[in-house]
């Protein structure tokens, strides 16, 4: 393990980055991603505002996270194929509870995995993840791909965000006082990586229900 995939950085109560985390799960989470997408291809979700989401998204587990012109929300299956979300792979759920463990949350087992695909230019707003019934768990969300800015604010928009550079395989988990921090992701730079291309993939495993 490389001095790089030791390294934890706290980001205040209850959030921390662990640096190249994910580098030796890559194989099998790649593998297992592209059989969830055969499933449930990406797609770009309309906010209630009428919003067209620049990030690519789709879901698997138990609850899958959507938004259309009604409400934010999770549901059991994908509007698109009206069919249960695919299963949550071996391999994700061992990955976000290891993750979990480490930063202190040892009792995590998510119900739903959100997968964002990004490319150059895209970005997500700062925001809360509110829509799930427990915050007493803790959100786990793994960088697979290009590089990205995370933005990790306050309790408040109004808050100043910190700017954490992230990399392939970097982990990023926060709960407890940290669990409704604002936060989002600043535009994408191009870049490319041997494995995604221009393409950077979030897995962000929440406990929906």
């Amino acid at each position: 393990m490389t001095l790089r995939e030791r390294s934890r950085e706290r980001l205040g109560a209850g959030a921390i980055v662990l640096r190249g985390f994910a580098v030796s799960d890559q194989a099998a989470l790649l593998a297992d991603l592209q059989a969830v997408v055969a499933q449930a291809p990406f797609r770009h979700m309309v906010t209630p505002g009428g919003y067209r989401m620049s990030v690519a998204m789709t879901n698997c587990g138990s609850w899958g996270w959507v938004t259309d012109r009604t409400r934010y929300r999770y549901d059991s299956s994908d509007p698109v194929s009206e069919r249960p979300w695919p299963h949550m792979p071996a391999s994700f759920l061992n990955l976000a509870q290891r993750a979990a463990a480490v930063a202190g949350f040892s009792a995590f087992v998510p119900d739903a995995c959100l997968i964002n695909q990004y490319k150059p230019g895209t970005r997500l707003t700062l925001h809360q993840d509110k829509n799930e019934a427990d915050f007493h768990q803790p959100i786990v969300s793994v960088s697979l791909g290009i590089d990205a800015v995370f933005i990790f604010g306050g309790a408040r928009m109004v808050d100043k965000p910190v700017r954490v550079p992230l990399q392939h395989g970097d982990v990023v988990v926060w709960g407890g006082p940290a669990r409704l921090r604002y936060h989002g992701v600043l535009p994408l730079k191009h870049g490319h990586h041997p494995l995604l291309g221009e393409r950077r993939i979030n897995l962000t495993f929440r406990k929906a229900a």
